[in-house]
């Protein structure tokens, strides 16, 4: 974790994973956001087992941010709870089935390590 990342980013951070764990969350990843990205500073990826665990772990989760005193600023996707979005606002969370997170491999997509700004200009 980088020194400008918020202590609130941190904490915010640290109860999603163990709500996860708790929860018998697969695999869970942590992306680290900050020198990356605007919207948030940490976006994690975890799977769940079926469309009711899923849900589930994103319910769990956003009740756990709520009595933390953590508004979620939206949830997306629980209704089919093939992948549930949850908008923590310094954390974004991806809870998918492991078909769906293999199909969109997020991980992938984010490791790719970011252009410097010396590249980007002198292109």
């Amino acid at each position: 974790m980088t020194s400008n990342t918020a202590p609130e980013s941190r904490q915010l951070l640290e109860l999603a994973i163990a709500v996860l764990d708790d929860a018998k969350g697969d695999n869970i990843q942590v992306i680290d956001l900050t020198d990356r990205s605007s919207f948030a500073d940490y976006m994690i990826v975890v799977s769940g087992h079926s469309t009711r665990q899923v849900k589930a772990m994103a319910d769990r989760l956003v009740q756990r941010a709520k009595a933390a005193g953590f508004s979620p600023l939206g949830v997306e996707g629980d209704r089919e709870a093939e992948w549930v979005l949850v908008d923590l606002a310094d954390i974004v969370v991806h809870v998918m089935l492991p078909q769906t997170r293999a199909f969109y491999n997020l991980e992938k997509l984010w490791s790719t390590p970011p252009a410097s700004r010396s590249t980007s200009a002198q292109a």
